[in-house]
């Protein structure tokens, strides 16, 4: 079964930190057709476009941009989360140190179609080799004129502010996440007001994973119709995999929404490595584990979520019969009791 790339599209092809490299490949293509949009045209292609957040939730991204997009201000912000703290996900470390500019790209587009002309990545303090990528790639992309004042000539402005977070897991929660870049101790913050109408410094700001923003500037490039042929009907789009544990083949994988867990498994990753298959954790710690004949799973929001289970982040956790899913489940209670933002009382 071979893999879909549309975000993984320039993987081992461009120079990371190189504008211009990314440019070669059809980047900022996107952001200079958005440029001559307004922006509730460009909220309504992604909300004909089906795309759902891929931080955990699936909630629609449209709304998010719409929030802000609805919301008078005088200023308003797009905020990339790239604390991917959950156990064994590293998709989004792909994405921000092999193509750093498609994130860069959909937050540009993001922004103009809200009106916001500041932009943060808050990335997690455990990716200390990412930030100068970013640093790099960021000024790289000032110089190619796809960042700052009047990008790519079109006299709209925006630029990106890199902030590194300070290993709390609660900071993926955009609230805390938040609270940390203002400079106070990251604690969930009581809702409402919702980010969208009082966010960051209290203004809107729509606030998206690093994988779901780097969704935007294909669909914009290629249409909705485009992205709503791949993936299923109430998932559309491709979606990136974690696969480790005790398997033959980990790594991150992409494919088609809906794909199915036991191919995945089987014809991708090459079976259970030194043993049988006891369970498998979907959606990473806060995700649930299944039994070993529930795996013919088609993986996408919805039908995960019937099964009773999580899509979450993506991450697949293969465990063989050699472990014990008690201490798996005690472990990861030790690390969510570790983690825990303080506000809980039982």
């Amino acid at each position: 079964m071979e893999e879909m790339h549309v975000l993984l599209r320039n993987r081992g092809k461009i120079i990371p930190t190189d504008a211009k490299s990314y440019m070669s490949v059809g980047g900022y293509v996107a952001l200079k057709k958005a440029l001559s949009m307004e922006g509730a045209e460009i909220i309504q292609v992604l909300k004909d476009a089906g795309l759902r957040g891929r931080g955990g939730a699936g909630f629609p991204t449209y709304l998010k941009l719409q929030f802000a997009y609805n919301t008078q201000s005088d200023e308003k912000y797009i905020v990339c989360n790239a604390d991917e703290g959950e156990p064994g996900t590293n998709k989004d470390r792909v994405l921000l140190s092999e193509d750093p500019n498609s994130i860069f790209e959909g937050m540009a587009i993001a922004a103009k179609a809200i009106g916001a002309h500041k932009g943060f990545i808050y990335l997690r303090s455990e990716y200390p080799y990412i930030r100068p990528i970013l640093i790099e790639a960021l000024e790289s992309a000032r110089q190619a004129g796809c960042l700052g004042k009047n990008i790519l000539g079109s006299g709209y402005d925006f630029d990106i502010e890199l902030h590194s977070g300070a290993g709390a897991y609660v900071c993926g929660e955009e609230t805390a996440l938040f609270e940390s870049i203002e400079g106070n101790r990251g604690e969930p913050r009581f809702r409402p007001p919702y980010p969208g109408t009082k966010g960051l410094f209290g203004k809107p700001t729509a606030l998206n994973n690093v994988e779901t923003l780097a969704n935007i500037p294909p669909i914009l490039l290629n249409g909705a119709e485009w992205y709503r042929s791949i993936g299923s009907p109430n998932s559309p789009g491709t979606k990136l995999f974690t696969v480790c544990g005790n398997v033959n083949k980990r790594g991150v994988f992409e494919f088609p929404m809906g794909v199915n867990l036991k191919d995945i498994l089987y014809d991708v990753c090459g079976g259970v490595a030194d043993g049988e298959l006891l369970a498998v954790q979907t959606g990473g710690s806060s995700g649930a584990i299944i039994n070993p004949d529930q795996i013919d799973l088609p993986l996408d929001i919805d039908h995960v979520s019937a099964s009773g289970g999580r899509l979450g982040c993506g991450t697949i956790l293969v465990i063989n019969d050699k472990n014990c899913v008690v201490d798996i489940v005690k472990n990861n209670l030790d690390f969510f009791r570790s983690e825990s933002c303080g506000q809980c009382t039982t």
